[in-house]
């Protein structure tokens, strides 16, 4: 939207570049997904296993662990991410919970709502959300949790009129 507002490639590169560092993002995986060209499993995790900051391309994660509930996950996950972007409680945030392609909606809206929880109760404002898939790793069971801090200029551009195969508004 900031070129078509007319603003030149350089303008457009730093916004993009302050969006960038101001966003964090981490995946959990509760099942492996299956890359057509390897035809396998990237990795294998046991019934009560997970895995922790996942890549989107179904690389394996940091950290296996235990499965744990959606507010747990949330609590690790915005551990991690705010000490990142370290947002103060002024800052308009985006929250994402994004499937990793095998997790039905609701549980994403789930997880959602524990990062929404944990966020306000530590003083934070979610000024702009999304639930659903919009970045997958095939049919890998899982989600990912993104949080950007916005500026003013960030939140007229995100509400523009949105037209696109994965998003309209």
């Amino acid at each position: 939207h900031a070129a078509e507002r007319g603003m030149d490639i350089n303008a457009c590169v730093a916004i993009g570049n302050r969006v960038n560092a101001a966003t964090g993002s981490m995946a959990v995986a509760l099942s492996s997904c299956i890359v057509p060209a390897a035809g396998t499993p990237t990795f294998t995790l046991g019934e009560n296993e997970i895995e922790l900051g996942v890549g989107i391309h179904g690389e394996a994660g940091r950290e296996r662990t235990t499965l744990k509930t959606a507010d747990e996950l949330a609590d690790i996950f915005l551990e991690s991410i705010l000490g990142k972007i370290n947002p103060s409680t002024n800052d308009p945030l985006l929250l994402m919970s994004n499937g990793l392609g095998g997790t039905p909606p609701s549980e994403l809206y789930i997880f959602y709502n524990s990062a929404r929880k944990i966020l306000e109760k530590r003083g934070f404002k979610v000024a702009r959300s999304l639930v659903g898939n919009y970045c997958t790793a095939l049919e890998m069971a899982g989600a990912s949790l993104t949080v950007t801090k916005l500026t003013d200029e960030d939140l007229s551009l995100w509400d523009d009129p949105v037209s696109t195969t994965g998003m309209h508004w």
